[in-house]
C-alpha cells in the first residue's frame, strides 16, 4: 500500500515526522505512548498536543487523543542548533523533471540527526521555491559533487528505480596515498555491512556485496588521483575499499580510524568527489550525463590542504 501523503505541508523547507502507532500496547491515551517513544521531555509533548501541533488524517488531535493502534500522526519536530556550512550547492542542471547539483563537503544531502536545516534539500526548497524537491539518490555529508533530485514527488520511484537496477552510472575521484606496489587498475569485490549504530562500515567473510573498479588517473609527491567506479552501493563502500588497499583516501574521519572531528571544522575535507552521473532518460531513452565542474583541494593545492588539517 502507497505511504498516504502527509496533512500537513512542509515548514521551512522540511516535511513533517511520521509516527506510525505499534499493532497494540499498554498505553490508554496516545500522549501517554508519545511521552515513552520520542526524545523530548514529556512536557514539549505536552504543549505539542496543546497546541494543535501533533495531526491525524482528520486535523489536531487533542491532549486527551486515545492511543488507536496502527494509527499514524504527523508533527514538525523543533529544530537543533546547528553549525553553518560556508559553502554553497551549485545548480549543474534543472529542468521540469529533475535539479542536478554539485554538492560541497560538510553538507548533507537530505535532514537526519543533527543536520536539519544545514542540508542540500532544505537549501535547494528554498532557493527554487520547490517545496516537494525529493532527492532521488545521496552522498554522505562529508563527500562532494553530483546529487539527482527529482521535482515531482510522483516521479520520484522511477528514478530511484534506476538506481535500483544499476542503470546509473556513477564515477568518482579521489586522492589518496600513491603505493607503486599497489597492481592498478583492478576491480574490488568484498562483503560489505553496517550495522545500525555503528559508524562505520565492515568487511566480513561471505559472498561479495560490493564491488569497486579502482584506476590510477596520476600520481606525484607521494600523493595519487584515483578514479573509482562502483558496480554496486553499499554504505562508505569506496572509502572502504581503498582502505582495505592500504590507500585509504585523504581526510577519511573513519577509515582506516575513526577519528573525532568537530562538525564546525571544515579545514581539510574528505577526499572524494562524486565526479559523473549518467542514466537513461526515463520518458526518452536517450543518455543524460552529468559533469562536476569541482577538484579536489589535496591534489590541486596539497600544502594548503596539508596546513588545514
Amino acid at each position: 500500500m502507497p505511504r498516504r501523503s502527509p496533512p500537513l505541508p512542509p515548514r521551512d523547507g522540511l516535511d513533517p515526522a511520521r509516527v506510525r502507532m505499534p499493532d497494540d500496547g499498554p498505553w490508554a491515551t496516545l500522549r501517554d505512548h508519545l511521552v515513552e517513544r520520542l526524545p523530548v521531555p514529556p512536557a514539549r509533548v505536552d504543549a505539542m498536543l496543546a497546541e494543535g501541533r501533533i495531526v491525524g488524517d482528520d486535523g489536531p488531535l487533542a491532549p486527551d487523543a486515545p492511543f488507536v493502534p496502527r494509527s499514524v500522526v504527523w508533527f514538525h519536530r523543533d529544530l537543533p542548533d546547528e553549525a553553518p556550512v560556508p559553502f554553497d550547492v551549485e545548480v549543474v542542471h534543472r529542468d521540469d523533471e529533475v535539479v542536478v547539483v554539485d554538492k560541497p563537503h560538510f553538507l548533507a544531502t537530505i535532514p537526519r540527526g543533527r543536520h536539519v536545516r544545514e542540508t542540500a534539500l532544505v537549501r535547494l526548497r528554498h532557493r527554487l521555491d520547490l517545496p516537494f524537491l525529493s532527492p532521488a539518490h545521496r552522498l554522505d555529508r562529508v563527500t562532494a559533487g553530483l546529487v539527482l533530485f527529482v521535482v515531482d514527488p510522483s516521479r520520484r520511484g522511477t528514478y530511484q528505480n534506476l538506481f535500483r537496477d544499476r542503470r546509473v552510472t556513477k564515477v568518482y575521484e579521489a586522492v589518496a596515498p600513491h603505493d607503486p606496489a599497489l597492481d592498478l587498475p583492478r576491480v574490488v569485490r568484498s562483503r560489505i555491512v553496517k550495522e545500525r549504530g555503528v559508524v562505520t562500515a565492515q568487511e566480513v567473510p561471505g559472498e561479495p556485496n560490493a564491488e569497486t573498479l579502482v584506476e590510477l588517473l596520476e600520481h606525484r609527491d607521494g600523493l595519487a588521483r584515483y578514479r573509482l567506479t562502483p558496480h554496486t552501493g553499499r554504505t562508505h563502500q569506496l572509502r572502504v575499499h581503498m582502505a582495505s588497499l592500504g590507500v585509504p583516501l585523504l581526510g577519511d574521519p573513519f577509515y582506516p580510524e575513526v577519528r573525532d572531528v568537530p562538525l564546525d571544522d571544515f579545514r581539510a575535507p574528505l577526499q572524494l568527489l562524486a565526479r559523473e552521473l549518467a542514466f537513461p532518460d526515463p520518458r526518452t531513452g536517450q543518455e543524460r550525463r552529468f559533469t562536476s565542474p569541482r577538484t579536489l583541494q589535496a591534489w590541486d593545492d596539497a600544502d594548503g590542504w596539508r596546513a588545514g588539517r
